[in-house]
């Protein structure tokens, strides 16, 4: 019989008299993998927050127990010297620091005060070699992908004697590939005696590995299926997770596609940093009115740099080729041209480019249209808490108000607030980069539905996705871009998920006989 490794107890947390967890109990047995599912905004990472000691003891209600000890964390570093690591969505790691700096940050092999580098060495290479590594411990983390950065969190809690490993979407920014292999390495680590906790929207991840998936609903447990009992399945779990069935993920949309809006030739962007690289070349493409057209590609394809590139040359240098929108060729030399030529760019890292996080809700949906809450330089208050608080309601956003700040809502509602402030700019073009990434089924097919209304309403959305599923439910035609060329195009009777990969295959035949 397995042994209970964790137990807590009728935990109930509040913020501002707003209740986050009500009550919630969760049992965690030693060697399992335990998925805790949910809405943005249900309770999962705040959980996981009282758990590791970021919420200390006396904050909360309710008692935790962890290896048949009643624990009071009043720090992570409390936690952590009982073996439970956490691994949080936004990596914690010093991009100008080496793989091995960085997993002994805050736990250095030293003594007396002196740091032994040969033992720091040392011992990384063995925690690179147990996580799939074969990184040089003295590459700087900034010069490694996200998904290599991943799994250096691992090897730093590893480094740590783990005992309970805690991931909050770990795979949120990751391609397939990646993904797999970090989950992979979670079912390496359950052999080894490591018992994990993971948070995931990605429902297909979590009936892969997970042993019991938990359901978090409004801060309240609704029930946990466990894998022995046939209990899981996508649709029980969409279902216990929002409350309804879901029976279509696509929203239907009435496909009224007019004239061409926006038309970009011959693009050609090198890279911000090295100028002979070239990193976009002689990419083509066109969007109609009304029409919702997706980039699909591999991770580093380069859809996103196109996007931003576009975007009054937010990216790279030495750019080349021409712009037009409605017939007319367009200068874009700056953000505020390509928004005053009404294009909008949602970016995929919401919170480092799309929002100010200490600001709230209202300042960040006004804040891409200021003119048209101002008069003589000076905005209107009155006028802003009216359209603010209009776009609310509209995209349906959870908050206790538009005084919130944008920081303590949920990803979903983050990802709304995003889109207000360029649905206020009121744009003919829309660049969605990663419109969903992160996001719950609920809050995806809200997200979905407000795409189809922009599209509805005329406008030219361009969307892109590492969700295959996604683009080929959501697109009228999808381009397929490989190594910074436009490899292909799909309209939506063609398109499939074979079909987009045989596109990739053949573009990289054709790049692999130009080289040689």
């Amino acid at each position: 019989m397995s042994k209970t490794i964790l137990e807590m107890r009728n935990i109930t947390k509040r913020f501002s008299g707003v209740i986050a967890l009500k009550d919630v109990t969760l049992t965690v047995e030693e060697h399992e993998i335990h998925a805790i599912v949910g809405e943005n905004g249900a309770g999962k990472s705040t959980l996981m927050n009282v758990l590791s000691g970021v919420y200390p003891h006396g904050s909360y209600e309710g008692e935790i127990r962890f290896l048949g000890h009643m624990c009071a964390f009043r720090t992570i570093k409390e936690s952590e010297h009982l073996g439970i690591v956490i691994i949080h969505q936004e990596l914690a790691l010093v991009p100008y620091l080496s793989i091995a700096e960085n997993i002994f940050l805050g736990n250095e092999c030293a003594s007396g005060g002196v740091i032994n580098w040969n033992r720091t060495i040392r011992e990384s290479k063995g925690l690179l070699k147990k996580v799939g590594l074969k990184e040089d411990p003295n590459t700087l983390i900034g010069d490694i992908g996200v998904g290599k950065q991943q799994l250096v969190e691992i090897a730093k809690a590893l480094s740590k004697d783990v005992k309970l490993l805690i991931l909050d979407e770990p795979t949120a920014a990751l391609n397939d590939e990646e993904s797999q292999k970090l989950l992979d390495l979670l079912i390496g680590l359950k052999q080894q005696g490591v018992t994990s906790i993971l948070i995931s929207h990605k429902l297909n991840e979590v009936e892969q590995i997970a042993d019991k998936i938990t359901v978090i609903r409004d801060g309240q447990v609704i029930e946990t299926m466990d894998k022995r009992n046939g209990q899981f399945g996508e649709d029980k779990i969409i279902t216990s997770m929002v409350g309804r069935e879901i029976s279509d993920r696509w929203p239907e949309r009435d496909n009224s596609i007019g004239e061409e809006v926006f038309r970009v030739e011959n693009w050609t962007v090198y890279h911000p940093q090295y100028e002979d690289r070239r990193v976009i070349n002689n990419a083509t493409f066109a969007v109609r009115r009304g029409e919702v057209v997706g980039f699909a590609g591999l991770m580093g394809a380069g859809r996103t740099e196109i996007a931003m590139s576009l975007f009054g040359k937010s990216y790279g240098q030495k750019h080349s080729g021409k712009i037009f929108k409605n017939g007319q060729e367009l200068s874009l030399n700056c953000v505020s041209d390509a928004i005053k030529q009404g294009i909008a760019y949602l970016t995929e890292d919401r919170k480092s480019y799309g929002l100010v996080l200490i600001n709230d809700i209202k300042t960040n949906i006004s804040l891409a249209n200021l003119k048209k809450i101002s008069g003589k330089g000076i905005i209107n208050k009155n006028e802003e808490i009216v359209e603010t608080e209009d776009y609310r309601k509209k995209l349906n956003l959870r908050c206790t108000g538009i005084n919130q700040v944008v920081e303590s809502l949920s990803g979903g509602n983050q990802q709304k607030v995003v889109l207000s402030k360029w649905l206020m700019a009121d744009p003919e073009v829309l660049l969605l980069d990663e419109p969903t990434r992160g996001i719950d089924v609920g809050a995806k097919y809200e997200i979905y539905t407000i795409i189809n209304r922009m599209a509805a309403e005329g406008k030219a959305v361009v969307m892109i996705s590492s969700e295959m599923p996604e683009l080929l439910g959501m697109c009228d035609r999808i381009y397929v871009v490989n190594h910074g060329e436009i490899a292909g195009v799909l309209d939506r009777k063609e398109a499939s998920q074979e079909s987009i990969m045989k596109i990739i295959m053949n573009h990289q035949k054709t790049i692999v006989k130009e080289w040689a």
